[in-house]
């Protein structure tokens, strides 16, 4: 494989156990990367760091030229925004040469949010009675108190969690630290996990990882994934659930109650606002049915 092709797998792997996306979706990114791939083949380019703007633009044109439709020359620009917006924040490349190509209106679709309902049903599923039990509910709920990505969580420090001061301090995107509050649940599972369950774990095993699986190992994006798909089903919750899905649940339940839109960016550990706005659509959409319901003349 050259070296575009593997960077090119990395990105579609990330799509799956990071983001949590459909096997349809991967489909078309991985149809959608591999004519990119063969245009920047075509065009002598060994280096993905050699892949600049002009070009990626003259990709687009070439797609619209062989006929493609409005829609699928949109869908490949996403793909290839996301591919290289991957690639910096691996730190791959230092630039994204597709950030200044615009994005057709109508932006991104979230994925599905829970409901608060949906949410309890979801954390109150693991056994806390077993040692597993215990850091799998911990784990939950501290990705639903703190917003974190996946890959924040399972990497995340025992020294990064401050129960007395009821905060976790995350290394996100960019190696960017930022510090989240937690509530008094999340805290109480933490606590719990910590003082019964970690130390059966570990079986005399020294770790830094909060959350351990065998010998003292952080648990796999992967590995995560499928527990949540696990418990989801067993709550007999019909929306796809990811991971990700607990962080977009997160936004939208502060939006919905009122929480500032600059706090909320804070917590996630959003560079750009812009990023964040895109939750305020369902918290508009809760509002407008809280005013059918209870407005007299709603």
């Amino acid at each position: 494989m050259s070296s575009l092709d593997i960077l090119a797998d990395q990105y579609l792997n990330y799509l799956v156990f990071e983001k949590g996306l459909s096997e349809k979706t991967i489909e078309s990114y991985s149809s959608d990367l591999a004519r990119h791939l063969e245009f920047l083949k075509q065009k002598r380019v060994k280096k993905i760091a050699d892949a600049d703007t002009p070009l990626i633009l003259k990709h687009l044109i070439a797609l619209r030229n062989a006929g493609l439709g409005s829609k699928s020359c949109a869908r490949h620009l996403i793909t290839l925004r996301g591919f290289y917006r991957f690639l910096v924040q691996e730190k791959v490349i230092k630039y994204d040469p597709a950030r200044l190509i615009d994005l057709p209106k109508g932006g991104l679709k979230l994925p599905d949010v829970l409901n608060v309902k949906e949410v309890n049903l979801l954390l109150n599923m693991p056994d806390t009675d077993k040692p597993l039990g215990k850091r799998n509910a911990a784990m939950l709920e501290l990705l639903y108190a703190a917003g974190l990505r996946v890959s924040e969580l399972v990497n995340l420090n025992f020294l990064d969690v401050n129960l007395e001061a009821c905060f976790v301090r995350v290394l996100g995107k960019g190696s960017k630290e930022r510090v989240v509050p937690i509530g008094i649940c999340a805290k109480e599972k933490i606590d719990d996990y910590i003082n019964t369950a970690r130390p059966l774990l570990l079986k005399n095993c020294i770790s830094r990882y909060l959350f351990v699986a065998r010998a003292g190992k952080p648990m796999t994006r992967q590995g995560f994934w499928k527990l949540l798909k696990q418990y989801a089903q067993q709550a007999g919750i019909k929306k796809k659930i990811t991971p990700h899905s607990l962080r977009h649940s997160f936004a939208s339940h502060l939006l919905e109650g009122g929480a500032d839109l600059r706090a909320v960016q804070v917590m996630l550990g959003h560079v750009d606002i812009s990023t964040t706005q895109i939750y305020t659509h369902i918290a508009r959409e809760h509002l407008r049915q809280m005013h059918e319901k209870y407005h007299p003349r709603g």
